[in-house]
């Protein structure tokens, strides 16, 4: 321990005002970038070159020469793969350096931290089917968009920010017809609408889908195959309300079925083994007493 100690104080004695500087800096960097990876579907894509690594790490360690081998020879040409896979992402930072001020560089890399659970969905849950049952009783064409592990900010960066507690009155306002917001999808983040009026990706293999759909249907099935989200639509033509996920479209749900659906997608029940006993204490004590007597 003392060679340790010896060797940790040499070397922090070796530091400079330009060491420690370059270190912040480093370190801020890696935190905003790690902030924006959230915002994207790249935080998926980090996890799995962070199984690679720890891989690769285990496979030196034991001694597996193919397994090393192969490892290696990916991570030569890791840096073209980031460049190929997180090719949205750069694109979007480069064209925010390219309209952004000097002075308001760090913006840039803002994106905001999720401070609400899965229990945020609880009374959001019942505004989205009292208010998805409103607007297919009129036929109002409707798409919403849950969130999940997967961010959204490419989507979210489209259309309005407006970060306000659902109702059934904000969701009615926003698809009434002819109004600037009801074309766009609703981005709803932690039982909040995060964003209105936003634009989702196309479906990879469209030309697969029936012709019958329309662009809100499609738009929804795109979604659902570059992310993890729950997206209902509501047909502008039968009132029917749908359900898109994993790329895959299920229709003819009713009030009940959607929130049914949602609490289990969004509202997870816990193992059994994590769930507390709640018997109240002095409970506890009058059944032992019992036994015990």
């Amino acid at each position: 321990m003392g060679d340790i100690l010896n060797a940790f104080l040499s070397v922090c004695k070796t530091i400079g005002i330009a060491d420690v500087l370059d270190m912040l800096l480093l370190s801020y960097l890696l935190f905003k970038c790690f902030k924006l990876v959230k915002e994207t579907r790249a935080q998926q894509l980090v996890k799995g070159i962070g199984i690679l690594v720890v891989a690769y790490l285990i496979a030196d360690i034991i001694g597996l020469k193919t397994m090393s081998f192969i490892l290696k020879n990916i991570f030569q040409w890791g840096i073209l793969a980031i460049i190929i896979m997180f090719q949205p992402e750069l694109r979007r930072i480069l064209e925010k350096l390219g309209r952004t001020k000097l002075v308001d560089l760090s913006s840039v890399f803002n994106s905001s931290d999720s401070e609400y659970g899965d229990e945020s969905w609880a009374k959001a849950i019942d505004v989205i089917g009292n208010s998805v049952y409103e607007l297919a009783a009129t036929a109002t064409g409707a798409l919403i968009v849950c969130e999940r592990q997967t961010r959204l900010g490419e989507q979210i960066d489209t259309g309005t920010i407006l970060n306000c507690t659902p109702s059934e009155a904000v969701l009615g306002n926003i698809f009434f017809p002819n109004t600037p917001l009801h074309d766009g999808a609703v981005i709803m983040r932690d039982g909040m609408i995060l964003a209105a009026g936003c634009f989702l990706p196309k479906p990879q293999k469209e030309e697969l889908i029936n012709k019958q759909l329309g662009s809100r249907h499609r738009a929804a099935i795109g979604m659902s195959e570059n992310s993890d989200a729950i997206v209902i639509v509501v047909s502008e033509e039968t009132g029917t309300v749908s359900v898109a996920e994993d790329g895959e479209l299920t229709r003819g749900y009713t009030k009940d079925s959607l929130k049914k659906l949602l609490r289990n997608r969004l509202m997870p029940e816990k193992p059994s083994s994590q769930k507390k006993d709640k018997k109240p204490f002095a409970e506890k004590v009058r059944s032992k007493w019992k036994k015990d007597a």
